[in-house]
């Protein structure tokens, strides 16, 4: 990305005046550990270099005018700092305005507008958390611009997920965020979503390299069952509480849920614990296999976990299973997988960098067959979380 270009884009579009501020927020990608962390779970996702650009300038008054470069037909959409009523229709600047809406509902005051220019070059609708990255990227600006310097990065997410639960209206958990907000380069986070206790483990993955497969099928986690697989959740969560001690369904392993599953008698349900415990627990396993250095077994995982999200918690869709199930055939691939929230996307494969032409070149040929369209291959870095770039 051209950040002199950018910034003359800035200055076309809200004049002449001082040099805007840059500010970056990275998406991310989910190794394994899928619908875990509103279930007090464990995730392992990676940040990554892909992610939203903030040009911001403040003003001298309360106006706040929002234009993306990603949605320039909607040009400069302005309002008030003190009129953030959100759309009520999921729009782009319903994600920095609601962050603004929290900050302010916290109790940091925004003593004034701002011209801001956003540029992302995630894929929208791919299922690598845009709407986070926008969300801590207007979290880790309103914090440097506004002298909240004491706030951690780990609030900024959490200020982030309020935002996304309350302001968007999308019952999700705090991966998204925290990893744009924490990540690391050439690191992976090992995070305990109920106590938000982390670690940053390394990734060297050699002669393997990461590929995001994007199945150009766009998903919608406030249209699509994502609240009421959390709500499902929730009631199968209530059914053990009134015979075993646990805070969340994090704190339970698999034979636990094996010996009292008798207490969840809708089918649905059922299953829907079944995932979020079983996920769980790979995830956990998945830390250990990596740090035996053990990337077969890591992979095997994933696997795993793509059936389960499939069958299971019943998330993944026909093109993405198609993805999926190609790419386990194809010679160098260590594991594949969905990613995300589900409903589309993209899937995430761990594959020999001898095999990756072969591995694009077979999916997109049985893919285009299949579909009559192409996919998306990135081949993704790990990257650093948010912060000001000049």
């Amino acid at each position: 990305m051209n950040i002199e270009k950018m910034k003359g884009t800035f200055t076309q579009i809200f004049g002449a005046g001082a040099d805007p501020e840059v500010f970056f927020a990275p998406g991310r990608v989910n190794l394994i550990g899928d619908h875990t962390d509103y279930n007090g779970g464990h995730v392992f996702p990676c940040a990554l270099t892909l992610g939203t650009y903030g040009f911001v300038r403040k003003r001298d008054d309360d106006t706040l005018n929002l234009y993306s470069e990603n949605f320039s037909s909607d040009g400069v959409v302005t309002s008030s700092i003190h009129d953030l009523s959100p759309s009520g229709n999921g729009v782009w600047t319903d994600y920095p305005r609601g962050v603004i809406w929290a900050f302010a509902k916290k109790g940091y005051t925004i003593d004034c507008g701002m011209d801001i220019l956003f540029y992302g070059d995630i894929p929208g609708g791919a299922g690598l958390s845009s709407s986070a990255s926008i969300e801590v990227l207007m979290g880790t600006i309103l914090r440097d611009l506004f002298g909240f310097q004491e706030l951690p990065v780990t609030r900024i997410a959490l200020l982030g997920q309020y935002a996304e639960n309350h302001y968007i209206g999308t019952q999700c958990g705090i991966m998204d965020q925290f990893t744009s907000a924490v990540g690391k380069a050439d690191h992976a986070i090992f995070l305990n979503t109920y106590s938000l206790d982390y670690e940053l483990v390394p990734i060297r993955l050699g002669d393997i390299c990461l590929i995001v497969t994007n199945s150009g099928i766009t998903h919608s986690l406030v249209s699509s069952a994502y609240n009421e697989r959390r709500r499902e959740c929730e009631r199968g969560l209530d059914m053990f509480q009134k015979v075993i001690d646990i805070n969340s369904l994090g704190d339970l392993n698999n034979e636990q849920f094996d010996r009292y599953q008798f207490l969840i008698p809708d089918e649905t349900i059922r299953k829907r614990v079944k995932h979020a415990v079983s996920e769980n627990r790979r995830t956990v396993h998945a830390l250990n296999a990596l740090k035996e250095n053990d990337i077969f077994e890591f992979g095997r995982l994933m696997n795993k976990s793509h059936l389960s999200l499939r069958d299971d918690y019943e998330v993944s869709c026909e093109e993405i299973d198609f993805l999926v199930k190609t790419a386990w055939e194809v010679p160098g691939v260590i594991g594949s997988r969905m990613t995300g929230g589900g409903f589309g996307g993209c899937t995430v494969s761990l594959v020999k960098k001898r095999n990756r032409n072969l591995f694009k070149n077979k999916l997109a040929a049985c893919y285009q067959e299949a579909y009559g369209k192409v996919p998306e291959f990135y081949e993704v870095k790990i990257g650093d979380g948010a912060g000001r770039l000049l």
